[in-house]
C-alpha cells in the first residue's frame, strides 16, 4: 500500500517528468486488471468554490480520458467505481444529476464505433434494480450490443457495495443448494468468485487497485476479489486525474514484490 503525493508542474516539467515515467515502465510488466475508485468529485468543486454537480461533470469527462490511458498501456480489465450504494443517500438535486450524466454518458457509449471497432465489453456491476428505469434500460442495451466482444473489458461499478455483492452471491448459492444443484461439501473459493458480479472476467481480480482524492480505505470495493490485490492512494481529486499520476501508479505497482503470502 502506498499514498502518493500530487506534485505541481508546468508544461515542459511535465512533458519531461512524463518521459521520464514512460521509460521507467514501458518495458515491465502492466497491471492486466486495474480496479479505480473514482473519489473526490464534490471536494474537487468545493476548493474551487463551485456547485457540487460540477465537480460530478468534470469527473465525468475524465473518464474517457482514462480509458484511453489504460488501453494504450494494454490494460485488458477496468473496473471503475462510480456510485456505491451509500451514494443514495444523498440530495435527491445530487441525485437527479448524477443519474442525468449517467444516461447522457449510456448514449454516449452506444454512439461509440471505438468501443466497437476494439472490441471492448462493457458491464454494469452493482444493484442495477436500484437505478432509475431510463439508465437500467440503457445499461442493458450496451451490455447486449457488447456482449460477445473479448479483447478488452470496461466493468462499472454503480449502485453498488462489496458487501451487498458477496450477500448476493450467497443468496444465489443457497437458492443452488436448496433445489439440489449444488451440494454443501463442494463449496469452495471458486463456488463463491462464479456468483459474484465479475465472473464473466477472464481476470475477476484486480492486479492494482487505485483510489484518488488521498483517502486511504477501500470503501466496500471489490472486498472478496481485492484480497491480494496492490493498493495505490494517490493525493489528486479525480477530475485532476491525469496520464502521469496513472503511470506513477504503475510504477509503484511494478516496484512491488507480489508474493501472495508466499
Amino acid at each position: 500500500m502506498s499514498i502518493i503525493r500530487r506534485i505541481s508542474y508546468n508544461s515542459l516539467t511535465y512533458g519531461v517528468y512524463e518521459r521520464i515515467l514512460w521509460s521507467q515502465i514501458k518495458d515491465k510488466p502492466v497491471p492486466e486488471h486495474i480496479g479505480i475508485i473514482l473519489d473526490g468529485n464534490r471536494r474537487w468543486a468545493s476548493h474551487r468554490m463551485l456547485d457540487p454537480i460540477v465537480g460530478h461533470e468534470y469527473g465525468a469527462k475524465k473518464i474517457e480520458d482514462l480509458l484511453t490511458w489504460c488501453f494504450e498501456l494494454n490494460v485488458k480489465t477496468v473496473t471503475m467505481y462510480v456510485f456505491s450504494t451509500e451514494n443514495f443517500d444523498r440530495s435527491k438535486r445530487e441525485l437527479d444529476h448524477i443519474m442525468w450524466l449517467a444516461e447522457s454518458k449510456l448514449k454516449d457509449i452506444l454512439a461509440n464505433k471505438a468501443l466497437h471497432e476494439n472490441r471492448v465489453r462493457i458491464k454494469f456491476i452493482g444493484r442495477l434494480d436500484l437505478l432509475p428505469e431510463t439508465v437500467r434500460s440503457l445499461a442493458s442495451k450496451v451490455e447486449e450490443e457488447t456482449e460477445s466482444y473479448d479483447k478488452y473489458y470496461i466493468n462499472v461499478a454503480i449502485a453498488y457495495g462489496g458487501r451487498a455483492e458477496l450477500v448476493d452471491a450467497m443468496r444465489k448459492i443457497a437458492m443452488e443448494v436448496m433445489e439440489g444443484k449444488l451440494n454443501p461439501k463442494e463449496i469452495d473459493e471458486d463456488t463463491v468468485s462464479k456468483h459474484l458480479y465479475t465472473s464473466h472476467l477472464p481476470k475477476p481480480d484486480p492486479d492494482l487497485v487505485i483510489r484518488t482524492s488521498g483517502e486511504e480505505r477501500l470503501s466496500n470495493f471489490l472486498l472478496w476479489q481485492g484480497a491480494y490485490s496492490e493498493l495505490c492512494f494517490l493525493d489528486v481529486y479525480w477530475p485532476d486525474f491525469r496520464k502521469i499520476d496513472l503511470w506513477r501508479a504503475i510504477r509503484t505497482y511494478q516496484l512491488r514484490n507480489r508474493r501472495f503470502g508466499r
